[in-house]
């Protein structure tokens, strides 16, 4: 079996099942058809993680910002008439950091 070092390498890794031996006639039959039965791995998601799931697609397709809101502040600033409201700012400064608490 390959370790996490040799596939960074590229090589591949192999798995190998360990299933317990029955020593009844039916696993004899299975081993002289050279067939056998292992277990399936699966894995369960929380509805939490779909809905996390779903909000990362849907953000991955809208646009990441409004390009018409952005045009017109650059042409604020071009003609020198956009303006900082410092009051505001520092109000939704702190109102993002008590937003951001319970992370």
């Amino acid at each position: 079996m390959a370790g996490i070092d040799n596939i960074r390498t590229g090589q591949t890794m192999t798995t190998t099942t360990r299933g317990a031996q029955r020593s009844d006639s039916s696993s004899q039959s299975t081993e002289s058809t050279g067939t056998s039965q292992t277990a399936q791995d699966s894995v369960s998601l929380s509805q939490q993680s779909k809905d996390i799931g779903a909000m990362h697609s849907n953000m991955a397709q809208s646009p990441s910002f409004d390009s018409a809101k952005v045009a017109a502040i650059k042409e604020a600033i071009a003609n020198g008439s956009y303006s900082v409201d410092a009051e505001k700012l520092a109000d939704n400064m702190m109102k993002f950091e008590q937003e951001l608490g319970g992370f």
